[in-house]
């Protein structure tokens, strides 16, 4: 079965699982700080909690290599749906095979849901209920960014944690504002 988005591409693999994706298990707990430590079995990888999460924003971590990563004992990556989605885009890495295999990593794949951006890139942003449309810096073309979108773009990382996209407002933001981000992200 495949899920297709409402531009008719983005074709999206969905698979029936008899386990669920993320199994939480705590292991520990600190009787004085509530501090907990934990096992995520995602997908791909069984996490330990708390950890450390590197940022590969397009894919990379600038100076190190995954076995480097490995090395070190990273479990979890972060992957930026807006910049994944924009270049190298959904479908070069569906034909990749997902993010994983396109940059050679066997462990846990987080994924935002491309919303930080509408603080970072505001001035290239159109916030609407539907969604929000980007200029994209690199070469000027529009991305609509919907619920949806996010979503298909996720799967087509193929991330092992994603997140629904959110209405981010800086946190400088007050009023009004406020209120109606709160309201769209829930």
């Amino acid at each position: 079965m495949t899920a297709t988005d409402e531009f008719g591409h983005l074709d999206t693999p969905l698979e029936a699982s008899s386990s669920p994706a993320l199994k939480f298990e705590v292991y520990a707990r600190c009787s004085t700080t509530k501090a907990r430590a934990s096992k995520m079995h995602l997908p791909h990888y069984t996490a330990h909690t708390p950890m450390f999460m590197p940022v590969g924003t397009m894919g990379s971590i600038k100076g190190i290599t995954t076995k480097q990563l490995e090395a070190l004992d990273c479990h979890v990556i972060l992957g930026n749906t807006y910049h994944l989605g924009s270049r190298p885009g959904p479908e070069l890495l569906e034909k990749a095979g997902g993010l994983h295999k396109f940059m050679a990593w066997d462990r846990g794949l987080l994924t935002d849901s491309g919303g930080f951006q509408m603080v970072s890139l505001l001035k290239l942003a159109n916030i609407t209920e539907e969604g929000v449309e980007f200029e994209n810096p690199h070469d000027g073309q529009k991305m609509m960014l919907t619920p949806e979108m996010s979503i298909g773009l996720q799967n087509a990382i193929g991330a092992d944690i994603m997140m629904q996209l959110d209405d981010v407002v800086s946190s400088l933001t007050t009023g009004p504002r406020v209120e109606e981000a709160m309201w769209r992200s829930v």
